[in-house]
């Protein structure tokens, strides 16, 4: 975890100076774009991972955060960091559905 979030911050540096045209800069720059996002979707997964490690230990990893009942073994092997049951997951993506 400590090796991946070190890696992370290490590739976020962007030095504009080496590119020599304009050209070349959007296209790095869009490149550059698409690399953060990516580094964006790893750091939330590991802040996942870090909370899934704090319900192992404090004896609440594989219980619904929503209705408190154990989520299935299935789901947790498919998706380790889940916080939710398959029917509360289901709930929340329709009530987002319904607001997007």
């Amino acid at each position: 975890l400590e090796s991946a979030k070190k890696t992370l911050v290490e590739e976020s540096s962007f030095d504009t100076d080496d590119l020599p045209d304009e050209i070349d800069l959007a296209s790095s720059e869009y490149a550059q774009s698409m690399v953060f996002r990516l580094r964006d979707r790893e750091k939330f997964l590991l802040q996942k991972i870090e909370k899934a490690l704090v319900r192992i230990e404090d004896g609440t990893f594989g219980v619904c955060e929503r209705c408190e009942e154990d989520i299935s073994p299935k789901r947790l092997d498919a998706r380790p960091v889940t916080t939710l049951c398959i029917r509360c997951k289901e709930e929340q993506e329709k009530k987002e559905k319904s607001y997007g």
